[in-house]
């Protein structure tokens, strides 16, 4: 049966992405404009949806949104969108956003029911742990069909009455997965950065240096172990932590930096200062690996806050200790 003109209100949508929306996923990607690249919550209809087509739930990050609608191509369906604040759907169904009471919600604004007849919403299974499908059904009479991982395998999923094949539950993090964040954690350091070069340029003027050259790609080379290298090489790094893996890489760096610059042989750069390399660079990198915690399969929510608990402090602790021996440096010469 095909739905006539309403008063009620859908959105038209397409399958297919303009260059615009490649652009804005790249930005995204990037860091540009990242907490606005979202789309209106509400009820989209793609093709020509009647009353028994699919009705699938996204985010309204628009990146989700896009990557689900592009691979419907050839379905008629609905898309109804939760408002999760511009944040995609597995970090918002940790924080709530996309959740049982705006799945509720959303329903009853759009008046779901007078749309379809087969009182059915399929939900993207990294929603789960926000979705109580027995509320739902409770409060709204609709029911929760939780789909595959990933999006490319919906159509299949839908031509199999809803039932989804072992590799379509099987949740991985491929080197593609990994590496396409890293972007915009990258960028995310760059005005930190800012902050530490502007520090050791006034130590530097109050005669408490110096720190030049070695520093600096001291530094970066930190960064870039901690935002690239660490979740590139994530399954291969002996340990669970992420902070660990972070720091053991960023361990050998600080060792590549010494060695470079002449120690163990004691040239300019002293043995404090080694050994403030030695405290800072693996600290720096064990920060920085551990923001991919909550973007990766290889941990939960409860071993997050179980790292973080013991590595943050201890990463304070031995930067605080590094810095202390590079500004002793200064003034002892070891």
């Amino acid at each position: 049966m095909e739905i006539t003109s309403r008063e009620l209100k859908t959105i038209p949508t397409t399958a297919e992405l303009t260059f615009k929306d490649t652009l804005g996923t790249w930005k995204a990607r990037w860091g540009i404009g990242r907490m606005t690249f979202n789309v209106d919550p509400g009820l989209y209809s793609l093709g020509k949806p009647d009353t028994d087509s699919p009705v699938l739930v996204s985010a309204n990050y628009k990146m989700s949104f896009d990557s689900l609608r592009k691979e419907l191509k050839g379905l008629n369906a609905w898309i109804l969108v939760l408002d999760t604040k511009g944040i995609n759907v597995w970090c918002a169904a940790g924080k709530g956003t996309f959740g049982t009471q705006e799945l509720l919600n959303r329903i009853a604004i759009v008046q779901l029911e007078k749309f379809v007849a087969h009182k059915t919403v399929i939900v993207p299974q990294l929603g789960a742990p926000g979705i109580s499908a027995h509320e739902v059904r409770k409060y709204s009479g609709f029911k929760v069909i939780y789909g595959p991982v990933k999006a490319k395998d919906l159509k299949q999923f839908i031509r199999l009455g809803m039932q989804a094949t072992t590799e379509m539950r099987t949740v991985r993090s491929s080197l593609y997965d990994r590496l396409v964040l890293t972007p915009v954690e990258l960028v995310g350091t760059f005005k930190i950065s800012l902050m530490i070069f502007g520090v050791l340029f006034l130590l530097n003027l109050l005669g408490l240096g110096p720190f030049g050259v070695v520093d600096f790609y001291g530094y970066v080379g930190a960064v870039i172990v901690g935002c690239v290298i660490t979740p590139i090489l994530l399954p291969w790094i002996p340990g669970r932590a992420f902070a660990w893996k972070g720091w053991l890489l960023g361990f050998i760096w600080a060792i590549i930096v010494n060695v470079l610059n002449g120690w163990t042989a004691v040239p300019e750069h002293s043995i404090l200062r080694a050994l403030g390399y030695l405290l800072i660079l693996p600290s720096i990198s064990a920060f920085l690996a551990m923001n991919f915690t909550g973007s990766s399969t290889f941990t939960s929510f409860s071993g997050v806050l179980k790292e973080m608990k013991v590595a943050v402090p201890a990463i304070i602790i031995s930067i605080v200790l590094g810095v202390v021996l590079i500004l002793a440096n200064t003034f002892i010469k070891l």
